[in-house]
């Protein structure tokens, strides 16, 4: 099996890949490259940092596209940005087009923690996550399990039916968002130690398949 990790210059996509290849033994390539992304049978895509930077890699890498492609062939990963960026916009820089292939904005955490100082920002460090919808991806994993969070933004889908996971800080957030063949996560797998490499070896095993 091959996997490919969407290399547009953004965030230790290094670590995913070791993640990745430590969970399942498979073929994992970090790629710009629109025909290896093409013709890997799952394709994980990571990131960190802002949107506006995450979209104007993609759209110079020549990215939008195959990603439009992929998205809608095969399983697919999102990964903290690579979760924001599905969305329809961000209101970084008073406003940020992304990709758009689940409805929805990313929104500032200021939006949940309403200037409690005890909540700084970014969100930094270990969150429990509450499954909310069952997902091929969670089997194994303990509902209210802790996942390792780093972000300023947080994703709020217009249709709630996609959340699967949600965790707090301030208020609650998605956490994790899933449809079809796609699913997302907000915190970083390849950074959780047990329970981020239980799901990834679920990402490796899934069909694209919502429920079974």
């Amino acid at each position: 099996m091959t996997i490919a990790v969407i290399d547009y210059g953004m965030g230790n996509l290094r670590s995913v890949q070791r993640a990745l290849e430590h969970a399942g033994g498979c073929d994992v390539r970090v790629t710009d490259d629109p025909g290896v992304i093409r013709s890997a049978e799952r394709v994980v895509f990571p990131g960190q940092g802002a949107v506006r930077d995450c979209m104007s890699a993609l759209h110079q890498g020549a990215l939008v596209d195959v990603i439009a492609e992929v998205v809608d062939t095969r399983p697919f990963l999102g990964i903290c940005m690579g979760m924001q960026a599905l969305m329809t916009r961000s209101e970084e820089n008073q406003g940020t087009a992304a990709l758009d292939h689940f409805a929805g904005t990313v929104r500032h955490f200021a939006a949940l923690t309403a200037g409690d100082v005890a909540k700084k920002i970014p969100h930094m460090g270990w969150n429990r996550v509450e499954q909310t919808r069952e997902h091929p991806l969670w089997r194994g994993i303990e509902d209210g399990e802790r996942f390792y969070f780093v972000h300023s933004y947080y994703v709020a889908p217009s249709d709630a039916a996609i959340v699967t996971g949600q965790s707090h800080y301030g208020g609650p957030f998605a956490a994790a968002i899933g449809r079809g063949n796609v699913f997302a996560t907000q915190f970083h797998p390849e950074k959780s130690q047990q329970p981020g490499l239980r799901l990834l070896r679920n990402f490796i095993a899934w069909d694209g398949a919502a429920c079974s």
